[in-house]
């Protein structure tokens, strides 16, 4: 698998691998699975090339940083890349108030407190390296600071504040103590990144599903931004929640719910300029947001080794430049969308 080193200060180059493994589907997303289940698509992972690996408290409430701490035991840390968020505590409660019921299972019973302030980010760090069972993170997120979370612009610019006024200040220290190599944001919304980027020194930002083969507004003034500032993203979610990975089917999703009818036939379209190059509309996805020059590493979900096994043959597959100057001129992606090879 190729590697595109993140390098924006010309002194520690980070090692993304162009796929990389997010483990919200560890933490028992949507559903149960066992340790040995999860244990096995991480070492699937592994064994396609696969090098970085990215978790979160809120995933499975701490199970997906358990599971990592017992596939990780015996690693060469230098060998993989890691990433955690800040951005929630964790409290012990009664299983019936704990957060994600119907979305996470069979988890432990805790409640999530947002914390974005200095006190917030060292302590989660502090219980995340418990979890992970490591003596350090290459690259903390703050997590979720978007109105898809928060529920309200005003909620979610207390937070925003919060973190700039206080949690920033820790960022920054850890950074140059050489605790952690990067930080920037795992969110949902690329106005939130560009917010900060525009406000502080980040380095990388995960996002999740807002430069796709299906949504590239963050071309207007995001990712212009980003390459000026020298900022990388990783890109997480490139299905969309589904959709560019099922296809437009009844049912299929998008943004965690039902598509709805003008997507599907915006999906229906794109698909037919696949099939017409011989490429599958999963095969397109995966690798169109690689084309960008920021983005570094694509995250698409896997919750068993063969899931994760298949992801690595998707992204494999060639793709002639001929399919993506095709859905330019159906008016099908931005004109201003990278299509060239992106080398590092």
């Amino acid at each position: 698998m190729k590697t595109r080193f993140f390098d924006r200060n010309g002194n520690d180059a980070i090692p993304f691998t162009e796929l990389g493994f997010g483990t919200a589907p560890l933490g028992n997303l949507y559903r149960a699975i066992s340790e040995d289940e999860a244990h096995a698509a991480l070492e699937a992972a592994w064994e396609t090339g696969c090098r970085y690996f990215d978790t979160a408290p809120l995933y499975g409430l701490g199970l997906s940083e358990t599971r990592l701490n017992r596939f990780l035991r015996g690693r060469k840390r230098g060998d993989y890349v890691l990433s955690t968020k800040v951005g929630r505590l964790l409290k012990a409660c009664p299983p019936e108030q704990r957060t994600g019921i119907g979305k996470f299972f069979e988890t432990p019973s805790r409640v999530e407190v947002y914390d974005y302030s200095y006190d917030g980010v060292m302590r989660s760090l502090e219980f995340s390296l418990e979890r992970l069972g490591v003596d350090r993170v290459d690259i903390l997120y703050a997590h979720d600071l978007d109105v898809f979370t928060h529920g309200a612009h005003d909620v979610l610019q207390a937070k925003l504040q919060e973190l700039m006024a206080s949690g920033y200040n820790a960022l920054l220290s850890l950074r140059d103590q050489g605790v952690i190599r990067a930080f920037g944001a795992g969110v949902n919304e690329w106005q939130s990144c560009q917010w900060l980027a525009e406000r502080g020194d980040f380095d990388l930002f995960l996002l999740a599903g807002r430069y796709t083969l299906l949504e590239q507004e963050a071309l207007e003034s995001f990712l212009p931004l980003c390459e000026k500032r020298g900022i990388g993203i990783i890109l997480g979610a490139p299905y969309n929640s589904g959709i560019l990975a099922t296809g437009p089917i009844p049912g299929a999703y998008y943004n965690y719910d039902e598509a709805p009818r003008e997507i599907l036939e915006r999906v229906s379209r794109i698909e037919e300029v696949c099939a017409r190059h011989g490429v599958k509309l999963i095969e397109a996805a995966l690798r169109f947001p690689l084309l960008h020059p920021v983005v570094y590493s694509v995250i698409p979900g896997g919750q068993s080794a063969s899931q994760v096994k298949a992801n690595r043959a998707i992204l494999d597959k060639e793709i002639p430049a001929a399919l993506w100057a095709d859905l330019k001129s159906e008016g099908l992606m931005r004109e201003d969308a990278p299509t060239g090879a992106a080398s590092r």
